[in-house]
């Protein structure tokens, strides 16, 4: 009888380790990513691209697909796939976990907020020169102020956007030396990031308090109650290994 698989909802570092441990394991593992990143990095094992039409979609590809577990890997800002697959798996009864990287420690000399409107609506107090580091979906929250922005992500960004712009595309991993390179060379004043956690792109961090840059960071999205949470791929093998025993 063949093994029933691992759906693993990724587009994270941490979704592609548990990918390759699973598919090392022998485990059948099906990695879905939203799409949005034009030349993903791909996991071992089979990949699927693309949304699955909200919850009613995913659903129905639980029902049609012999599912052991769900593991929602996705980015800690993806609160929409963690509530589908939440709604999903409640109707289907297939067991969820959500694999989420601890945030960075908090620095006493950031400033926190809820949203990105938030975090746009203090920079004209706080500087003139702005990095932003918050991907290419919430732009348009900056796309009003009359500053000069650094915007780095990994894929050309869609408007609107803000009118005084330089646009980097790149991907870490990052340096501090490089970052405080940027820093200086763009005269940034303030920077701009979500909690995203991890170590690939938290140099910026470093950097920005080495050149007495100004950081606003943006909150996570709360995870829905009663989830279960892993904060290391470690511990999302074991609670694979114990939902498929």
């Amino acid at each position: 009888m063949p093994a029933r698989l691992i759906l693993v909802l990724g587009g994270t570092a941490e979704a592609r380790r548990l990918a390759a441990d699973l598919d090392a394991e022998g485990v059948p593992v099906v990695s879905s990513l939203a799409g949005r990143v034009r030349n993903p990095a791909l996991p071992p094992g089979e990949v699927r691209i693309g949304g699955f039409g909200g919850v009613d979609g995913l659903v129905a590809w639980l029902e049609a697909h012999d599912v052991a577990a769900v593991v929602d890997a996705t980015h800690p800002f993806a609160s929409r796939m963690t509530d589908h697959a939440v709604a999903a798996t409640a109707v289907t009864g297939v067991p969820l976990l959500v694999l989420t990287r601890p945030g960075w420690p908090p620095q006493p000399d950031w400033t926190w907020v809820d949203s990105l409107p938030a975090a746009a609506a203090l920079l004209p107090s706080l500087g003139e020169r702005v990095f932003l580091t918050i991907g290419r979906t919430g732009l348009a929250a900056f796309a009003g102020l009359d500053l000069a922005f650094l915007v780095r992500c990994v894929d050309p960004p869609r408007p609107p956007l803000p009118s005084h712009r330089r646009v980097i595309l790149d991907r870490g991993p990052f340096t501090v030396d490089g970052e405080r390179a940027l820093l200086r060379e763009h005269h940034i004043d303030v920077l701009v990031t979500k909690d995203s956690g991890g170590a690939a792109t938290s140099p910026k961090l470093a950097a920005a308090r080495a050149e007495s840059v100004h950081v606003v960071v943006q909150r996570r999205p709360h995870l829905p109650v009663g989830v279960d949470v892993a904060k290391t791929v470690e511990a999302a093998l074991s609670w694979v290994r114990d939902r498929r025993s």
